[in-house]
């Protein structure tokens, strides 16, 4: 068995989130376990790549809507974090390569969300890999869920969790988001862009991308989806799961 740390920090602002993120790259640096944790975000947030320009967005729009902005650590495109779980892994660098850290991942996911209901068994990892390098020159790649990387999680051809890396001095960071609901697809009303051009953009998020809640047709469990994805990377991994003191955890981080 592996021995991970099991950290759950509810609902945070989006600053707080990927703060917390980077600082256990430190924790992991130190004890050599990896991280699972989950989060959520209050208010909802709209996060970008860490390379993607924050002129893309219309932040006036933003706080008036009371909608975070934030960068995130990792690269992707932007997410409105809202009507999610939010997963982050850490893991040290010296123990995976981040490619098959990234399956290893997304088969966690998987067989958690397989538990969690029969219905989702029809989950599964995309196989191909457009060319990104092609497809960031266009605006419809602005938002993370226009499109679909290899082994990135689908239904029926649809986008359900999407996930971004990034690799630092001794850890690999990994995040990412499992929809639970359709909020998400407001991200299009806070982009810069010309009417044509955000109409294509909902186009495209209705036909790439869905939603536990529109497979489901119900509410979702979170403590029930925790707790299956948990099982998810117990089964993947190994894992046995360590649950420090969050207050402790803080302090030490």
């Amino acid at each position: 068995m592996m021995k991970w740390i099991f950290i759950d920090t509810g609902e945070n602002p989006g600053q707080f989130n990927m703060d917390f993120d980077l600082k256990l790259c430190t924790l992991v640096s130190t004890t050599k376990k990896p991280i699972l944790r989950f989060y959520k975000w209050k208010p909802y947030a709209i996060s970008l790549g860490y390379h993607q320009k924050l002129d893309s967005i219309n932040t006036d729009l933003a706080k008036q809507n009371n909608i975070d902005i934030v960068i995130r650590p990792t690269g992707g495109r932007s997410i409105l974090h809202s009507e999610e779980l939010t997963y982050s892994v850490v893991f040290p660098l010296e123990a995976v390569s981040p490619h098959n850290l990234y399956q290893l991942i997304s088969d966690s996911i998987v067989k958690g969300l397989h538990l969690y209901d029969r219905k989702l068994r029809k989950i599964n990892l995309e196989k191909s890999q457009i060319d990104f390098k092609e497809f960031y020159k266009s605006s419809r790649s602005i938002p993370c869920f226009s499109s679909t990387a290899k082994n990135e999680i689908k239904f029926e051809n649809k986008k359900l969790v999407g996930s971004a890396q990034r690799v630092l001095a001794s850890s690999i960071l990994q995040h990412g988001s499992i929809l639970c609901g359709n909020y998400h697809k407001n991200l299009v009303n806070y982009l810069k862009l010309s009417n044509e051009e955000k109409q294509l953009l909902k186009k495209d998020l209705d036909e790439k991308t869905i939603s536990l809640f529109e497979i489901l047709n119900e509410e979702i469990d979170y403590s029930k989806l925790k707790k299956c994805i948990r099982r998810g990377f117990e089964s993947t991994f190994g894992a046995e799961f360590l649950e420090p003191n969050l207050e402790v955890t803080n302090e030490f981080i």
